[in-house]
């Protein structure tokens, strides 16, 4: 059997053999055995697993990444392919925002207000219903309104937010951009183009931006389960 040093490993990557041991340490590498003098000895498995672990970055994010192949290198692997699936549900779910988001863009170049499919109920949302709605924090619907992204009514009676259909599709919206990272304020003026149906080259540059997103992310999870895939058929010395 071949071994490897911290090195060898590293050099593959263009990382420090610290990185490595970093690695090991937090349990992305199953753990390496030790010479009498006390040196790692790595071999193939943890090549395989530095691998897959590299690849499961930009796929799930660090840190669903590191939760999955912690989970893989201790043997949890229903727990893995569970955080693997929610990745996936996740990016299906951008697909289809994506999908939302060009209808809206192609009536909003026909000065169309009707282009959103609003959610389908008759009373407004509380501010928690919303949050539930997104799988967001209360505290970040909060955060968009004051930033002018949301600008709900609220009840004559107690003072309670209410977001009506067009509320919701705004925060759907808002959700879909901060998710591609983009910020607030550039936000809050693409979602008054939509309630305008003004000029949409801030929301047709996010749209394509995001769309390469995440086509890249899903061949890079396509990319991480191959590699993933091979650390797993190598057993245990």
């Amino acid at each position: 059997m071949a071994y490897f040093r911290p090195s060898d490993l590293a050099q593959e990557h263009g990382i420090s053999p610290q990185t490595v041991r970093n690695y090991e340490r937090d349990g992305f590498l199953p753990p390496a055995e030790r010479t009498p003098t006390g040196y790692r000895r790595y071999t193939e498995r943890h090549s395989a697993a530095l691998r897959a672990y590299r690849a499961l970055v930009p796929a799930h994010g660090y840190a669903e990444g590191g939760t999955i192949m912690r989970a893989v290198t201790e043997g949890r692997l229903d727990y893995a392919m569970a955080a693997i699936d929610r990745s996936h549900a996740e990016l299906l779910r951008d697909r289809g925002t994506l999908d939302a988001v060009a209808e809206v863009l192609a009536h909003l170049t026909k000065r169309s207000h009707d282009a959103w499919r609003a959610p389908r109920h008759t009373q407004p949302f509380s501010i928690g219903e919303l949050a539930h709605r997104l799988n967001v924090s209360v505290a970040t619907i909060r955060k968009w309104e004051e930033a002018g992204v949301l600008a709900p009514d609220r009840r004559p009676d107690s003072g309670h937010r209410m977001y009506d259909a067009d509320d919701i599709r705004d925060a759907e919206l808002a959700h879909f951009l901060r998710r591609g990272r983009y910020p607030l304020e550039l936000i809050a003026t693409v979602v008054q183009q939509v309630r305008a149906g003004g000029d949409t080259q801030a929301l047709e540059a996010a749209l394509d931006n995001w769309r390469q997103r995440v086509t890249a992310r899903g061949l890079a999870m396509l990319n991480a389960a191959s590699l993933l895939a091979d650390y797993l058929s190598l057993k245990e010395p």
